[in-house]
């Protein structure tokens, strides 16, 4: 008799990243290296890798609750928020719960769900944003998690504020809400609610954010977790495992806390660019959802993967989803440039 696998995790679809190309623009990445501050904290940092790391993320948590406002208890932190929604579902879901999704939305949720064995309710994306009021409806007894990515991703839509206050106060209270702000930064419409300002006085809603975005961290890792109720953000300690967010992650994180003015004019370049490479893209003829994340969804629906073989012929990798659509990330404006003259849009 031979060792045996949990038949759902054979089954399971692994995780397909973004793959190489001379311009890639599939991953969401920030195009721009880290501020040089930020760099030159990592090297010191460095010196001191021979120690573990402060497991408590200590120092970090108390700076980001200062800056947004809430207490240090109402603050955890993960391998990056994919990591977080993981420690969040093994922390309220037992095998069969169910996690309610706005769908297509972002990859990784079916598969955490699957992992950690709680059942994904995906329920179908209205004029490519979230259907808020049938989200509500897919609520049952077995709901323990409800998640709303705004801006959502791939599609880069947001819900407006008074519709998903609406919904949040029409969720049971018995059900966690996670608003997931992986893009937030990004938003520059007014009516497109900050998830912290909504979640005050709502112990069933917490809020996910990263450093892997707009701070340019991707590749160290740094997620955290705001939730109103510090039992929420107990719990989700509880489940990350010691040590997972390295030395110099934490750092790092420090260091771009330090450089607000600095992330400010990136991120309004990189939200210029959006709008630039998103009124392009419609004065051309595609379909492009209006856009609060650092990318573009082109609707392409049959059109997916001509349009996807056409960016490669030009060197430039996107993110399509057969018979969807395609996700392209903003990069710089030279490469936006080319994107743009690839997709004949350039004029």
């Amino acid at each position: 008799m031979s060792v045996r696998a949990r038949q759902s995790i054979i089954e399971l679809a692994a995780y397909q990243p973004g793959k190489s190309a001379p311009i890639k623009l599939a991953s969401n990445e920030n195009p721009h290296p880290p501020l040089p501050s930020v760099i030159e904290a990592i090297a010191e940092a460095a010196q001191g890798i021979n120690r573990y790391p402060d497991t408590g993320v200590t120092e970090l948590r108390a700076v980001l609750a200062e800056k947004v406002g809430v207490a240090a208890e109402q603050v955890a932190f993960g391998c990056g928020s994919v990591t977080l929604l993981e420690q969040i579902m093994h922390a309220f879901c037992d095998p069969a719960d169910e996690v309610v999704v706005g769908w297509r939305s972002f990859e990784a949720y079916p598969l955490v769900a699957q992992v950690v064995g709680a059942r994904l309710v995906p329920v179908p994306l209205r004029e490519e944003t979230h259907d808020l009021d049938a989200m509500l409806a897919a609520i049952g007894e077995r709901t323990r998690v409800v998640i709303v990515c705004n801006p959502n991703n791939p599609t880069g839509t947001a819900v407006r504020r008074d519709e998903l206050v609406r919904f949040i106060d029409a969720v049971p209270a018995d059900v966690l809400i996670v608003l997931d702000e992986a893009y937030g930064e990004y938003i520059t419409d007014d009516d497109v609610p900050d998830g912290v300002e909504l979640m005050r006085g709502r112990q069933n809603v917490c809020v996910l954010r990263t450093f892997s975005k707009a701070y340019g961290l991707a590749g160290l890792r740094v997620g955290y977790l705001i939730s109103e109720d510090p039992t929420v953000a107990a719990v989700v300690r509880k489940t990350m495992m010691p040590f997972a967010v390295s030395s110099i992650a934490q750092i790092a994180a420090l260091a771009s806390l330090a450089a607000a003015d600095e992330l400010k004019v990136r991120v309004d370049e990189a939200s210029r660019e959006r709008e630039r490479v998103g009124s392009a893209l419609r004065t051309a003829g595609y379909a492009v959802p209006h856009s609060h994340a650092n990318f573009v969804w082109i609707s392409a629906r049959e059109r997916t993967e001509q349009i996807a073989d056409q960016l490669m012929a030009a060197g430039i990798m996107g993110r399509p989803f057969a018979g969807e659509g395609i996700r392209i990330t903003i990069g710089t404006p030279a490469e936006n440039d080319a994107l743009l003259a690839a997709l004949g849009a350039e004029g």
